[in-house]
């Protein structure tokens, strides 16, 4: 066997796998891929309410100058992933947090939600698709005062 063949061989082993099956690296943003599985199930089932959940680019790579004029916009740090800006009852809208497992809340995003809670808003951390669903399904079936 030449080297060549024998390296592509390896390469071959190293992409499907010992067992002949292919393996795929786990993707690198969880919680990326979670929040926008979340906005899809949202949008398609509440066509009518798409305006009211948006989100807020708060993490990501930035230069420095895109941070600095982001900074002087108003971006702050530790604000909720989603808004869903849609009142019932007192509560003016429904701030979420998209956290997978072993990943927590910053010290900032704590310190945000319990300033954000003191003014009456509530803040829900989600870790999976069907949790997200039970709490704005929950939320939006709240009477409307």
């Amino acid at each position: 066997m030449k080297s060549n063949e024998r390296k592509y061989s390896n390469d071959w082993r190293d992409f499907f796998g010992g067992d002949g099956q292919r393996t795929r690296r786990p993707p690198r943003n969880l919680e990326h891929a979670l929040q926008s599985r979340c906005v899809r199930w949202f949008r398609l089932t509440h066509p009518n309410m798409v305006h009211n959940l948006f989100a807020v680019p708060n993490g990501g790579y930035r230069t420095k100058t895109t941070a600095a004029i982001m900074k002087a916009e108003g971006q702050l740090s530790g604000v909720a992933d989603l808004i869903l800006l849609k009142r019932k009852g007192k509560c003016g809208a429904l701030l979420l947090e998209a956290k997978v497992k072993g990943n927590y809340q910053s010290s900032n995003q704590r310190l945000w939600q319990k300033l954000i809670e003191a003014d009456g808003y509530e803040y829900r951390v989600f870790r999976t698709l069907e949790e997200f669903i039970e709490i704005v399904t929950e939320y939006l079936n709240r009477p409307d005062e």
